[in-house]
């Protein structure tokens, strides 16, 4: 990885670690750092490896997320899509993934690129073969549904200066917003045929509170690297499960609120820091576990946390 250094940021997903444990937040943006090397003690590299796991649900969804955006850029680049062998790569790819995983090679060799391995096998976690053909069945379920959507056939239509952006990635999607790097990765944002910039946003589960607040920071990311009004920008929410869809009004009211959101993340992200220039965090005491045993039942870190009993 070279010489590089761990640099606060802020991000959805870092939001939700914070909020839900602070010591796994701790161990999952700091604790772990340099666990990559080949020299780094074997805990540091446990929590490295750890922290690179996902679990069944999230694995079937970033196949889904794959996928859509390779369909996406396929249109995009004048290629007619394929629906079967989409849906037969990406099954192919679930049962790859799956071998890698269960066999623990992880621990010692690389995957495909987009993914490492599952806490199911690193935990041995007693999961059925019939849970584990549920995995597929979402996702084939939600690409079928995509490719007879709206959106796919909406796609088509789109002129080459309609289209902004297609999961670009953490090295593109990403703004300065008070001088914090902000990660937003919007699924796909185009223009309308009114010039209207548009953010899609994929969901492969069930609507849960903190959406509205990720498709506004896609809407104030897209108005920071386009300079659009960022209030002209419409949100809408695919829950590609279950075939419906939910639009996020975009207002100066819906903004002060993710401003009020996100100062209020970054200032007690920052609180236990005790070098903010730095991000150098205060010792790990300062990072309480969560008392809720049904958070550390989930959680990739509970050997580490010495709460691995309660799997």
């Amino acid at each position: 990885m070279g010489d590089i250094t761990n640099d606060f940021s802020w991000s959805k997903s870092r939001h939700e670690k914070f909020k839900e444990c602070r010591r796994a937040y701790y161990l999952h943006y700091y604790k772990y750092w340099e666990g990559w090397k080949k020299d780094a003690p074997e805990w540091k590299r446990e929590l490295y490896r750890l922290k690179k796991l996902g679990n069944r649900f999230t694995w079937a969804g970033s196949v889904v997320h794959d996928a859509i955006r390779d369909i996406l850029l396929d249109v995009r680049a004048g290629r007619p899509p394929a629906p079967e062998a989409a849906l037969e790569r990406a099954r192919g790819l679930m049962r790859m993934d799956f071998k890698h995983s269960r066999s623990l090679r992880y621990r010692s060799e690389k995957g495909r690129k987009n993914f490492f391995g599952l806490v199911e096998h690193e935990y041995s976690e007693p999961v059925s073969a019939d849970d584990w053909k549920r995995s597929w069945d979402a996702v084939e379920q939600a690409l079928r549904w995509f490719l007879q959507s709206r959106w796919l056939a909406l796609a088509k239509t789109l002129e080459p200066k309609q289209w902004l952006e297609v999961d670009e990635g953490f090295e593109n999607s990403n703004f300065q917003k008070d001088g914090v790097k902000v990660f937003a990765i919007p699924d796909f944002a185009y223009l309308d045929e009114s010039g209207i910039p548009v953010v899609v946003d994929w969901k492969t589960g069930k609507a849960r509170d903190g959406y509205d607040a990720q498709l506004l920071g896609y809407a104030v990311y897209l108005a920071a690297r386009y300079r659009f009004p960022v209030e002209t920008i419409q949100t809408v929410l695919v829950y590609l499960n279950e075939g419906t869809e939910q639009t996020v009004k975009v207002s100066l009211e819906s903004l002060a609120e993710f401003e009020r959101h996100f100062q209020e993340s970054v200032r007690g992200m920052r609180a236990l820091l005790s070098t903010p220039e730095q991000n150098v965090p205060h010792p790990e005491e300062a990072f309480p576990q969560n008392e809720d045993r049904a958070v550390c039942r989930r959680c990739v870190f509970r050997r580490p946390c010495g709460r691995d009993e309660l799997a």
